[in-house]
């Protein structure tokens, strides 16, 4: 009987660049590819949000149908658990007289006390373990520095990386796989309603009908690269926020590793060598960095990612204003580009790069609030959720994260003029406004009675007056990070 390895898979759903995969073959190793659906992914937030809604679970499902199908061509197949990874696992391997469990690490801490555990059961049962890094283009044995000499600001960690370090080239996928032991039940794939979930509605003004999976996302690089030819202009597309090709839209499957970094990375150098080599191609992989930068810092700092002072260490007396909160979710806050981004996000679970600066900013320099309760919804609903990212850019937005430039605030109704400057995103999400002329439609409180007779809007019943004033709640707010920086240095000081 040959050697028996059990592959963990969890954010990294695909065939192509999966180095377990690789250095089990290499060891003529029988694979045995295992998926846990562990109960405390689909339980709540700590604000008491559902911690994987419906878009992402159905993302989800439908990538593990793919690799299972993909598996299968192969000569395998998925197996699937309900159950406690640090649980399930061991008790597999021990069935199966497997040698050894192969992994992805993951950064961050419920993940790796997951890990930990694992490995301590996997101990007590005699099966070794094996970990790899495969969510990032460059990998941290190729950085100019340890990890725990990670540089805190972006543009110091690119211009180090860009100079010293090399993207390795990627695995290639196997073409032929050995067939499960017979002693093994792949187990059903299961239904949204079994985890507890809602089909989500499809919503036909969404920017792109997601379908989980690493053959979607090929497809999705395919018709953006080759078949579009988009990314020749990515640079100067990617901050709009109305329709399928202004941006790569690759993040979901990035979050759920159905695309690996590098095997983007390699087409990218591809299209540059057969179309064109230009800003556009650069930004792209400029984008990934900002991805590898985040995962990095999670990796260095930890738990210290998701405290409410951040890894500025601002004791910030954060407001948890849930009438307020609920106002900003529902888009329901009088800011017409607000609403229209987080009626999106609650009607697709996917929200634009700008959409997300602007409705965080909003939240935490016009509202005052918990930037932690933000980055909860948002790991809520998101198909493209990703811990380090998210958490990492929203610690950013309050002013509290790595790089954090201060009290910056974004000018709600600059942006929407900058951005959106026929109201068509805005009307697209917000029919109420549909018939409000672009020139006023970023600023209905200042309508007439009679504009808005004649453009069919009453203020405060279809359409809600601002929750606040922009600049005074952001001047206030700036007075409370400002007064929280002083203590900060006066806690130095001393």
């Amino acid at each position: 009987m040959s050697t028996r390895i059990l592959i963990w898979y969890r954010n990294d759903l695909r065939l192509h660049d999966h180095e377990p995969i690789h250095q089990a073959l290499a060891q003529q190793a029988t694979i045995i590819p295992v998926y846990c659906f562990d109960p405390r992914q689909f339980g709540q937030t700590a604000f008491g949000f559902a911690k994987t809604g419906a878009f992402r679970a159905q993302f989800l499902l439908e990538s593990l149908a793919d690799l299972r199908q993909s598996l299968q061509a192969l000569g395998s197949d998925l197996v699937l658990r309900w159950g406690q990874p640090e649980q399930v696992i061991p008790a597999l391997a021990t069935t199966l007289r497997a040698k050894a469990v192969y992994y992805y690490a993951e950064v961050t801490s419920e993940e790796t006390t997951v890990e930990t555990e694992l490995v301590k059961a996997l101990k007590q049962q005699q099966v070794s373990s094996a970990t790899f890094w495969g969510h990032t283009l460059y990998h941290p044995n190729d950085l100019p520095f340890e990890l725990s000499q990670l540089p805190e600001l972006f543009t110091a960690f690119r211009k180090q990386v860009e100079q010293q370090s090399t993207v390795n080239p990627s695995f290639v996928a196997p073409s032929q796989l050995p067939s499960l032991p017979a002693a093994v039940e792949p187990g059903d794939l299961p239904t949204l309603a079994t985890l507890g979930l809602t089909p989500a509605d499809a919503e036909p003004r969404a920017v792109l009908q997601y379908q989980g999976g690493e053959q979607a996302g090929k497809q999705r690089l395919a018709e953006y690269f080759w078949q579009q030819d988009r990314l020749r202009c990515y640079k100067q597309t990617r901050n709009e926020m109305l329709g399928a090709n202004y941006s790569s839209k690759f993040s979901a499957w990035l979050a759920a590793g159905c695309l690996s970094p590098r095997y983007i990375y390699e087409q990218v150098r591809l299209y540059e060598t057969q179309h064109v080599q230009n800003e556009s191609t650069y930004w792209l992989i400029f984008e990934l960095l900002w991805r590898d930068y985040f995962r990095f810092i999670c990796a260095k700092h930890n738990r210290r990612i998701f405290a409410p002072s951040g890894l500025q260490n601002l004791p910030i007396q954060w407001k948890q204003d849930w009438p307020r909160f609920d106002l900003w979710r529902a888009g329901q806050t009088g800011y017409p580009l607000v609403d229209a981004n987080m009626r999106e996000l609650a009607a697709s679970g996917y929200l634009s790069n700008r959409g997300r600066q602007n409705v965080a900013s909003f939240l935490t320099k016009n509202l005052g609030i918990d930037w932690r309760m933000g980055a909860e919804w948002f790991e809520s609903l998101l198909i493209d959720y990703d811990v380090c990212s998210n958490w990492g850019n929203w610690s950013y937005a309050a002013g509290v994260g790595n790089d954090a430039r201060g009290f910056r605030f974004f000018n709600i109704t600059k942006q929407a003029k900058d951005y959106d400057p026929q109201g068509r995103y805005v009307k697209h999400w917000l029919p109420e406004l549909a018939q409000v002329p672009a020139s006023k439609v970023h600023e209905p409180w200042k309508l007439s009675a009679t504009e808005q007779q004649q453009f069919d809007l009453r203020l405060g019943v279809d359409y809600p007056h601002p929750v606040v004033d922009l600049f005074k709640s952001a001047e206030a707010n700036e007075k409370i990070y400002a007064a929280a920086a002083r203590v900060k240095t006066s806690h130095k000081s001393s």
